[in-house]
């Protein structure tokens, strides 16, 4: 498995040198064998480490598992490369940034700009199958991405924690040390569940209030 980077490397080696990572990558390593199209690329899988240091994180925003289609996963929650149509969850994301901020719903849909801001994008699972959504749930990257939201969770600095549905609910309820950052819910963005109260739910205004009202600087939240 790809070594974390330098800001993260202390919050992950533990579990990285667990059993249960080195299962994971073992599962990794015999699906790629097979034949099988895992998505994001290997390169990409920790992008999301990579373009938000850990000691720059202002908000989270966590997502279930990579998108499944060929071309759309590149390492980051919810985000798709340029050129890619944005899928129906994050056009929706784009319609509640309209309602809440006025702000124009793009053509492109790469967060790329929220990820060098300080939005730490990330999935519960960091692979998936191809066409098979879901796929890599329980293989043990939900070790590592705990840690990284403990990791987070731990810094004094305040932060804003967006869980959309149920799998990201369940993440936070799993993280001691809450108490100091902002947590948001909703449920998740998808077009089933979107109008149950993700659109509406305001979330960007409150995150950048709170930023702001904590010193940490608001979010630009256009996505160019």
């Amino acid at each position: 498995m790809t070594p974390p980077p330098d800001s993260w490397r202390a919050a992950l080696e533990p579990v990285l040198a667990s059993p249960q990572s080195q299962a994971l990558a073992a599962f990794l390593r015999a699906e790629e064998a097979a034949g099988k199209h895992i998505y994001p690329p290997r390169r990409l899988r920790l992008a999301a480490l990579e373009m938000t240091p850990l000691d720059s994180v202002k908000v989270v925003i966590l997502g279930q598992d990579p998108y499944h289609a060929p071309g759309q996963a590149h390492g980051l929650s919810f985000s798709v490369p340029d050129g890619v149509r944005p899928p129906p969850s994050l056009r929706n994301i784009t319609k509640e940034l309209a309602s809440d901020l006025g702000l124009p719903i793009p053509a492109n849909g790469n967060l790329s700009a929220w990820a060098r801001q300080g939005v730490l994008l990330l999935n519960n699972a960091l692979t998936v199958e191809e066409a098979r959504p879901g796929s890599h749930a329980g293989k043990g990257w939900e070790a590592i991405t705990d840690a990284c939201v403990a990791a987070v969770a731990a810094r004094a600095e305040p932060c804003v924690f967006m869980l959309w549905g149920a799998h990201a609910a369940a993440k936070a309820a799993r993280i001691a040390g809450l108490d100091a950052h902002l947590v948001l819910t909703a449920p998740h963005p998808s077009p089933l569940s979107a109008h149950r109260g993700f659109l509406g739910c305001r979330h960007f205004s409150q995150a950048n209030a709170f930023l702001e009202k904590t010193g940490r600087g608001a979010i630009d939240w256009r996505v160019t």
